[in-house]
């Protein structure tokens, strides 16, 4: 079994394996490239090999960095099934569907304010690309095995986001692999555990905080301390969240400070429609999920959902106290960018970065002390507090991290670190091989693992 990284590695983003066994072909994850500009660029580069001579994908999990190229691999020709578990199957159509609209709309205002250096702008897929990949996507349970021609899989539960998968791959020659995807916390309050590793001989295995540890405090008394100050001044707090798995986890804990009157009840606003959409999913998969049904019902349901333009556009005219959940987690786009730019120059307000922020997002540079950036065309000065909190990160840290590659035993042909820059993902590797028994390598993109 040959597994070629063609994005993933190096980077926290574009995650795509090539894993070839005879005569099968298949892609195990296919994402976009995301932050820094030279990456955003290599999502419009020629394939390496071609679409049409795939025999499926296979996805560990919706986010985009880990699917979001695939209705760009389907117009180029790719013609067979895309496999996943049943809640990424729900999830999926959203977040591509979004995406593909985003796109449109930035390319539309790029062209109208001329700060495109193409004319008419062009996105890179639209709304129609992404809804031709529903008809190929094909849900598959965890634990079942699964055949592709030479190759069989399973996946196993990752934590992370609803619907995340490890996935053992394993050929005819009993040669075999696990893939990480993105890991989880163990104590996540929204989503359940990760499962112990599966055993393979080589290990592809995720790195973004492979260098660092989460702040060991409780997530409910960080949010609370982050967001009291400013709501009882009468300011606004903007939370840039994911839509899927982060907007839910943070409603859930605002949900759960009110109710204990830790935070008062001042208005709250789900600023996404993506988000709204992929909360009515997780309300399809309790199972999948650590809150009771009428917990996250509840929690989903405290915010006022705003789902229109001109809906988001009211709620810029609005004065505090108040806290606006709005995509996207890391800045580089959505309707956050809009409220930061009414309510960014206002230090009575505080943006409250709950994730990881990847090099080359606005993200990033504000957490650097960067306070002049460049949104829609224009440099707006921001003002307000800002803070990170890593405590509310879906990404397993350095310890979790090894505790999860160790409740396995070690993988014969070596581990391989993907999916973290490089001073994480080399950290990690040092880490590991103070291990007995394990080799570890950092993993170079077009060079065959193992």
């Amino acid at each position: 079994m040959e597994i070629i990284p063609l994005g993933g590695a190096g980077t926290v983003t574009g995650s795509r394996f090539l894993v070839t066994s005879e005569k099968t072909r298949i892609l195990v994850d296919c994402g976009l490239f995301q932050g820094l500009k030279r990456l955003r660029e290599r999502n419009r580069e020629p394939l390496s090999f071609d679409p049409a001579r795939l025999d499926g994908v296979v996805l560990t999990h919706a986010h985009l960095d880990h699917s979001g190229y695939l209705p760009v691999l389907v117009r180029e020709g790719f013609t067979g099934p895309v496999f996943a578990t049943p809640p990424t199957t729900d999830l999926l159509p959203i977040l591509l569907t979004d995406a593909g609209r985003l796109q449109e709309e930035d390319a539309r205002w790029a062209t109208k304010k001329g700060f495109s250096k193409h004319r008419p702008a062009l996105p890179l897929f639209d709304e129609e690309d992404a809804r031709r990949v529903e008809e190929h996507v094909k849900a598959i349970e965890f634990g079942k095995e699964t055949s592709i021609g030479s190759l069989s899989f399973r996946f196993s539960r990752s934590g992370h986001l609803l619907g995340a998968a490890a996935v053992r791959i394993e050929d005819r020659e009993g040669d075999s692999v696990v893939f990480s995807g993105d890991l989880g916390r163990p104590d996540d309050p929204l989503h359940l555990a990760p499962e112990p590793r599966p055993a393979a001989h080589r290990l592809v295995l995720e790195s973004t905080y492979g260098d660092r540890s989460h702040p060991d405090r409780d997530a409910e008394e960080v949010l609370a301390e982050s967001m009291l100050s400013t709501l009882r001044s009468g300011g606004i707090v903007m939370v840039p969240s994911f839509a899927v798995g982060r907007a839910q986890l943070i409603l859930l804990l605002i949900h759960r400070l009110m109710r204990r009157e830790v935070l008062p009840r001042v208005p709250v606003f789900l600023n996404s429609p993506m988000a709204i959409r992929a909360s009515r999913v997780h309300l399809m998969h309790p199972d999948e999920l650590r809150p009771t049904e009428e917990e996250l019902t509840a929690a989903l349901e405290l915010p006022t959902w705003v789902q229109h333009v001109d809906e988001s556009r009211e709620l810029n005219q609005r004065r505090g106290p108040m806290i606006i959940v709005a995509g996207a987690g890391m800045l580089t786009g959505g309707r956050i960018l809009h409220h930061l730019a009414a309510f960014g120059q206002d230090a009575r307000n505080a943006l409250l970065l709950t994730g990881y922020q990847a090099e080359g997002t606005r993200g990033r540079d504000l957490l650097r002390g960067q306070r002049s950036i460049r949104m829609h065309g224009r440099w707006f000065e921001v003002s307000c507090r800002i803070e990170q909190l890593d405590l509310l990160s879906g990404h397993a840290d350095r310890e979790e991290l090894i505790e999860w590659a160790r409740s396995a035993p070690a993988p014969g042909d070596g581990a391989f670190l993907v999916h973290g820059e490089p001073g994480p993902a080399d950290h990690l590797r040092k880490r590991l091989e103070d291990l007995p028994g394990w080799s570890a390598t950092v993993a170079e993109e077009g060079r065959t693992l193992g």
